[in-house]
């Protein structure tokens, strides 16, 4: 309804991998004539007659996934499925995206932040979608004080992960990635060992270094439908997988029976989407605005200028130049001072 709805004009916006499993791959099926983009932060313009707690002039975090908070699946617990299954999603999913001159958010005094004093515009854009998707990988992995965790794929999720994995007091922390600029990030937020899957097959190392007992829990952040497998052969008896990855492509997982001891083992997967919200927006920009997390060390290329997104948004589907994370900003003036 329009008269709970806030315009706002994007301060900063980010591409993300998802935006490229729409594009190039159909991962949500096909879309036409929508515009893309689902992370960004942003400047009030316009509100609704019943909104109640953002005015015209407010810089606002913008969470990723918007439900409609009277909904009966935000009752039963899963917003995020608001409307029908990942419909919570709705930038570049069932409407149009961030990545325009001005865009709508729904229910926004539920979809809303305020961006806290001093913090980055950039920064804020990891609130959409990374540091939150990161963190729920934890929570779906029920990370708890002393596991042993392997974290695969240490894109800007993984890498907000393996972070969240160590404020929920992980023990030891396998990072799992090939790439070497990654390295000095995830020991920044609390890897304690590093697995170049090309060196040797991660299972391999990871029973070797456990002694063949392998790990309590494990995040799947990035890669394909056949990590689950990896998954299987590494992690012991009443593990979790947490899985955030977004499955872009192919028709099947592959879960091998063997090591799922014929599903009888108590090895569980939890998937989920995010949730969005205010509340959880509120909370993840604590962390920061209180030095608990510094998402900033994902960002590895800033642009300005509208005309920058496709760039940015390249970037992300070569994965050329080192990149992790690329920011768009819309103004020179980047903190929210």
């Amino acid at each position: 309804m329009r008269t709970y709805r806030c315009i706002v004009k994007p301060l900063a916006l980010a591409p993300c991998t998802s935006d490229i499993h729409t594009v190039y791959e159909g991962g949500v099926g096909e879309r036409f004539d929508m515009i893309l983009g689902h992370e960004a932060c942003g400047e009030v313009v316009e509100v609704g007659a019943l909104i109640r707690d953002f005015k015209v002039g407010d810089r606002v975090l913008v969470t990723a996934i918007t439900p409609n908070w009277n909904s009966v699946e935000a009752q039963g617990g899963y917003a995020m499925h608001s409307g029908g299954m990942l419909a919570g999603w709705k930038f570049s999913n069932v409407k149009d995206g961030v990545f325009a001159e001005y865009f709508h958010v729904n229910d926004a005094d539920g979809n809303l932040a305020l961006i806290p004093e001093g913090m980055d515009y950039g920064t804020a854009c990891m609130l959409s979608d990374m540091v939150p998707t990161g963190f729920h990988s934890a929570e779906l992995a029920d990370i708890q004080f002393g596991d042993v965790v392997a974290v695969f794929g240490l894109g800007s999720v993984g890498l907000m992960g393996v972070a969240a994995a160590a404020l929920k007091g992980a023990g030891r922390i396998f990072a799992i990635d090939s790439r070497e600029q990654v390295v000095p990030i995830a020991k920044a937020y609390g890897a304690t060992d590093i697995i170049d899957f090309k060196v040797a097959p991660t299972e391999d190392q990871i029973m070797e270094l456990t002694d063949g007992k392998g790990v309590n829990k494990v995040i799947i952040a990035g890669g394909d439908q056949r990590l689950f497998a990896t998954a299987m052969k590494i992690f012991k008896p009443g593990g979790r997988i947490g899985n955030v990855n977004y499955l872009g492509s192919g028709d099947y997982v592959q879960i091998p029976r063997v090591e799922w001891r014929t599903g009888m083992a108590h090895k569980q997967i939890f998937g989920g989407l995010m949730p969005g919200g205010r509340l959880r927006l509120e909370k993840l920009a604590r962390l920061i605005e209180f030095g608990k997390l510094d998402p900033s060390l994902i960002i590895t290329h800033r642009f300005e200028g509208f005309e920058n997104i496709e760039k940015a948004l390249e970037l992300m589907r070569t994965k050329a130049d080192g990149v992790i994370k690329p920011v768009v900003y819309m103004t020179s003036q980047k903190v929210n001072e």
